[in-house]
């Protein structure tokens, strides 16, 4: 349980009255009422109650080569992602996630990077991915495909740019859960065949896709979707709300 920074209310996030971002923390609220008042002045309520960081997940092509123009969207992703306050995962692997990481850590972003091998020894030898993006490094020992699902468990909202059969694997994962995923429209790899892909699945999971060329606008409307709906099934290990919240303040 959790409570409401205005009013003091317990309440239990998935039937919170209301939701917002701030900080790249998540605050619930008993209805929109206490919601506006917060926007409206949050450092007088911040103290109040506890809000946890929120986390997106970077999923892409892990290959060096990829379209110069690509890897600065990719970075601009990260420092995005880091200047709103959120806390970056990626694969802790080369290519895109690595010009994302660098991106969030240039602007002083908190980087998590999920490793597939037992060590850093193995991940730099072995697997031979960056270490200096990351502010915490993650040794899964599972293998390039075991660590997929760690990466998509930890991650509140999933983001696809670029990409091969690797990041077809994450993307499939994230749409079976449920979770909010954007696309980085040009991009490449994958994300060009999503929608198709998407319509011939024809499964309802809950999933959310928001599609944008633009990575500060797609961080935008991703935030504004998780905290205006998403929130209270982020994914589909999260037990069904009986109703939404209702005004109470």
């Amino acid at each position: 349980m959790i409570n409401d920074p205005v009013c003091g209310m317990e309440l239990d996030m998935r039937r919170a009255g209301a939701m917002a971002v701030h900080k790249g923390r998540s605050w619930y609220f008993c209805s929109d009422n206490c919601k506006q008042k917060f926007i409206a002045k949050p450092e007088i309520y911040l103290g109040n109650a506890r809000a946890e960081r929120l986390t997106v997940g970077v999923m892409g092509s892990a290959d060096s080569d990829s379209d110069q123009a690509v890897s600065n969207r990719a970075r601009i992703l990260g420092e995005t992602i880091a200047n709103d306050g959120l806390i970056l995962i990626t694969g802790a692997c080369p290519g895109l996630p690595y010009e994302c990481a660098s991106g969030a850590r240039a602007r002083g972003g908190l980087s998590v990077g999920i490793s597939p091998a037992l060590s850093l020894d193995e991940h730099l030898h072995k697997y031979h991915s960056p270490a200096d993006a990351f502010d915490i490094l993650i040794y899964t020992g599972s293998g390039l495909m075991g660590r997929e699902v760690t990466n998509i468990l930890s991650s509140d909202m999933v983001i696809i740019l670029g990409g091969r059969s690797g990041t077809l694997g994450e993307f499939a994962i994230a749409y079976d859960e449920g979770k909010l995923i954007g696309v980085l429209k040009g991009s490449g790899g994958i994300t060009d065949e999503l929608p198709d892909l998407v319509r011939r699945i024809g499964k309802d999971t809950g999933a959310l896709l928001v599609y944008e060329s633009d990575p500060k606008v797609l961080i935008e409307e991703m935030l504004k979707i998780y905290s205006e709906r998403h929130y209270r099934r982020p994914s589909c290990f999260c037990i069904e709300p009986l109703s939404e919240g209702k005004s109470v303040c």
